[in-house]
């Protein structure tokens, strides 16, 4: 009882960091968009960095400071490092969200989830519809909430090389599928058509191994958790 009030406890405070933190970066692209005199959203075709100048460099910093801080949040909450790992999960899923809840409410953007947007800059640029990182989302805070409290009532879950190395293929896939259209977007063009059946290949990889892992017959209760310790 007392670890599952635990675990309740501590949901409810990532997910309470990770929806003001959300509010905090929406408010900040919404300030920073109103000042240049641009509309939230539009972000195509990219500045150039030459013409953005410092700009550029501080986003960029901007952006490795947002993952430092979700890092932070799952290894000061976790008691493992699986556990650690989830809730990084849930407190990036429940942040990306978040931030795409608040810039609705502040500026009516997204108009829809169709609406493309641009992820992200390290190393490259990202782009893809909006539906597509808010999926990944709710699968990242579904599958981090459940993992993080059978880790807390001491279920041992066991991640082999079969899960690893599906998780790993499909993250990449995923990735690959926001960055194709990089050198076009670098060089001030448009982002083309988003390859929705390699994100649905790479999703499909994570998610079958996240079941297979979370699945009750390859957890053991009681357990030493050498996978998770």
């Amino acid at each position: 009882m007392r670890d599952a009030t635990s675990w309740r406890w501590t949901a409810l405070v990532v997910v309470a960091y990770a929806v003001a933190m959300a509010y905090v970066e929406s408010a900040v692209v919404v300030y920073l968009e109103r000042a240049l005199g641009a509309d939230v959203g539009a972000v195509f075709p990219i500045r150039p960095i030459a013409d953005a100048g410092d700009l550029a460099a501080i986003e960029i910093g901007r952006e490795a400071a947002t993952i430092v801080m979700i890092a932070s949040v799952g290894v000061l909450a976790g008691r493992s490092r699986l556990e650690r790992l989830a809730w990084v999960a849930v407190t990036f899923g429940a942040w990306d969200i978040g931030y795409y809840a608040w810039l609705y409410v502040f500026a009516g953007w997204p108009p829809s989830p169709a609406t493309t947007d641009l992820l992200f800059l390290i190393p490259v640029p990202w782009a893809g519809p909006v539906l597509s990182p808010v999926l990944v989302s709710v699968v990242l805070v579904a599958v981090g909430l459940v993992a993080s409290r059978e880790v807390r009532r001491g279920r041992t879950l066991h991640v082999g090389r079969r899960q690893w190395a599906a998780a790993i293929v499909g993250g990449f896939l995923i990735i690959v599928s926001y960055t194709l259209d990089a050198p076009a977007l670098l060089a001030g063009g448009l982002p083309g058509p988003y390859p929705w059946p390699v994100f649905a290949v790479g999703m499909l990889l994570a998610v079958a191994a996240a079941v297979d892992v979370l699945r009750p017959d390859r957890a053991h209760r009681g357990a030493p958790d050498a996978h998770a310790g």
